[in-house]
């Protein structure tokens, strides 16, 4: 982040706005999209802000990430009925 924008505190956690946009797109949102729509609201925002907040989210067991391709990951909202199973758990 700049210095300006370091200077001015943020309205919302990330991890709240990450939350939001997810439900916005009916619980599902490719990792670029959610780039461009933090970065619209944040400002510039790091792929390892992302990255750290993601990884909370999914250990807290709010949402799933799986990769589509090398490079493109699918952030998924985990309902209630819903259930992901470590490696090794089936």
């Amino acid at each position: 982040m700049s210095k300006e924008k370091a200077a001015i505190w943020k309205t919302m956690p990330l991890a709240t706005a990450v939350l939001m946009a997810i439900q916005k797109r009916q619980g599902v949102l490719l990792d670029d999209e959610l780039l461009k729509i933090l970065s619209m609201e944040f400002g510039e925002v790091s792929k390892t802000e992302i990255n750290e907040i993601l990884m909370e989210l999914e250990i807290r067991g709010l949402i799933h990430v799986s990769y589509i391709t090398k490079t493109k990951r699918r952030i998924e909202l985990i309902g209630k009925d819903m259930v992901y199973m470590a490696v090794g758990e089936d």
